[in-house]
């Protein structure tokens, strides 16, 4: 029944010091951390983390070319890749920023959870009580986009199954991961 994702809190999280508190809204929902560490992430990991495919880019250029057009701005991308390898590079230069602390959290439903925690992936439309909404919610897509850069959101969780799997391989070696102790949320589960 455990899952396991990984949640990074990027550099602009480590540098507003709010990394305990993001931290323990993880934990106060009952996950388990099994992997906790704080890296610069060189060019290759960042390229790893976000790589480019057919499938998201397409999904990024009609999202973006839907809201240049609701708002009757003229859309600066011929196609999907080029958007796609704008917004991979944007990411890669943020995420080498400055350090990074990557954790792996386990728990049930701990992917749907760590979403549900963190918000929106734009900041401005996160809910309060919300990691975004609480501490990043000036943050929006019109500002990234007038700034030429990605979008500051404080931290990353991952989506899926498929890309925990991924991403945590990425980030972490085995011997990083210890699930071999019980939480109190684990023996209350037990009972």
């Amino acid at each position: 029944m455990d899952e396991r994702t990984l949640v990074l809190i990027k550099p602009d999280g480590v540098r507003k010091s709010i990394s305990g508190k993001i931290v323990s809204r993880f934990e106060d929902a009952g996950l388990k951390i099994i992997g906790m560490k704080m890296v610069y992430a060189d060019k290759e990991l960042a390229e790893n983390h976000y790589y480019l495919n057919e499938e998201w880019a397409r999904n990024v250029y009609e999202k973006t070319k839907k809201g240049y057009d609701e708002s009757g701005k003229k859309f600066p991308y011929k196609d999907h890749l080029e958007i796609g390898k704008t917004i991979q590079k944007w990411n890669m230069e943020f995420l080498m920023e400055g350090p990074v602390i990557a954790i792996v959290f386990q728990g049930p439903h701990a992917i749907e959870i760590s979403r549900k925690i963190i918000g929106s992936t734009e900041p401005r439309t996160s809910p309060a009580g919300t990691i975004r909404g609480d501490f990043a919610s000036v943050e929006s897509y019109a500002v990234a986009d007038e700034g030429k850069r990605v979008l500051r959101n404080l931290i990353h969780a991952s989506d899926s199954t498929a890309s925990a799997k991924r991403e945590i391989a990425l980030w972490f070696s085995v011997d990083e991961l210890h699930s071999n102790y019980k939480t109190v949320h684990e023996l209350i589960l037990e009972k």
